[in-house]
């Protein structure tokens, strides 16, 4: 008989879950096997017992998976107090959603174990290596919203305005077309245009030889 909610602290009655990613795997079942094997290897040497194993043969990309929902309705019901994987990337991919798993995990008291990066929140080790883990995704997050933000950075100085793309006039695509066939250079031809404040595209200010180019170029292909 499976005891009601445990502490998070004694995962003695657990949830498996795998996953595959492509449709060969889920066909063929390689991948499946192996991570089934691993855990229910670390359940017979901890004494645990495994009262299921959720799998899902989809992304992990997405954290709706029906698998993983039951896997999570399975710890957070008290049927079972942790959720084992042989794979941290099983879970998923994104240290993100990692983090909120986890931190899911704390606040509810169940358990969560990846045996191959030893993640267990059950033991000091273990939780040291899952907030390691949770720094990383906090990291990552970090330096990808400064990334988006000089790149931003470099638009504004470059004149483009942001936001939705203006449609560039057909007048203004032919004299660009019909300067460069007169022998025109990309460089020269910015420099005129910028010299009589001609918006861009995107309604910036500053034309540069490679914007010029671009416009020819589309023109020639959507001709």
């Amino acid at each position: 008989m499976v005891r009601a909610r445990q502490s998070a602290r004694d995962p003695e009655v657990v949830v498996g879950y795998v996953r595959v990613s492509t449709d060969e795997q889920a066909a063929s079942g390689l991948g499946l096997a192996a991570q089934r094997a691993a855990i229910e290897a670390e359940c017979l040497r901890r004494s645990w017992t495994l009262v299921a194993i959720h799998e899902d043969a989809l992304s992990g990309k997405n954290m709706g998976r029906p698998g993983l929902t039951a896997a999570l309705a399975a710890v957070e019901s008290g049927a079972a107090s942790a959720i084992v994987v042989a794979k941290l990337d099983r879970l998923s991919r994104s240290l993100s959603d990692f983090a909120s798993l986890m931190a899911r995990a704390q606040a509810r008291r169940w358990n969560l174990v990846a045996l191959d990066l030893g993640i267990d929140l059950a033991t000091a080790a273990g939780e040291f290596m899952g907030n390691v883990m949770a720094s990383a995704a906090q990291w990552e997050r970090r330096i990808i919203g400064q990334r988006t933000r000089d790149a931003l950075a470099v638009k504004r100085a470059q004149g483009v305005r942001l936001g939705r793309p203006q449609m560039m006039a057909v007048e203004l695509v032919a004299r660009i077309r019909a300067a460069h066939k007169a022998g025109e250079g990309w460089s020269a031809i910015a420099r005129q245009l910028n010299a009589e404040g001609v918006p861009t595209a995107h309604g910036g200010n500053k034309w540069h030889p490679s914007t010029v180019r671009a416009v020819v170029l589309s023109a020639e292909v959507a001709a």
